[in-house]
């Protein structure tokens, strides 16, 4: 039990830190008038997400594994709460096309994310 919850931590620790970084980038190339770094973290997130739970559903999920990497460092490195900060921070800026656009773009790209993530990772077990 204490393995499982090392693994999700662990993940967790290095989700976090890329998150970071693909924020500070988004920012560096487009400023931060948009959260477009919180957005690509939750569209990749979802992508890789799909890909994994088509691996694991395929395979079978090695627990240790699938705790690291789809509890802990995808939970990491994806973030709601950071979202919903962002798309409240557009809304009080006066910006309520921009919080929409956000948020609608963020959960529709997001799903189609992990759509074609499941769709590609079961290509790639079915080779």
């Amino acid at each position: 039990m204490l393995q499982a919850y090392a693994m999700v931590a662990l993940g967790g620790a290095v989700g976090s830190a890329l998150r970071l970084a693909v924020v500070r980038l988004a920012q560096s190339m487009v400023g931060s008038g948009f959260p477009a770094g919180t957005m690509a973290v939750n569209l990749i997130g979802s992508a890789v997400m799909g890909v994994l739970g088509a691996v694991m559903v395929t395979r079978g999920g090695n627990d240790p594994l699938r705790l690291f990497l789809m509890t802990g460092l995808l939970g990491g490195f994806t973030t709601f709460s950071a979202y919903s900060l962002d798309a409240l921070a557009l809304w009080d800026r006066g910006e309520g096309g921009l919080a929409l656009l956000y948020v609608v773009g963020s959960v529709v790209l997001g799903l189609a994310g992990v759509v074609l993530g499941f769709y590609i990772g079961r290509q790639v077990m079915a080779s």
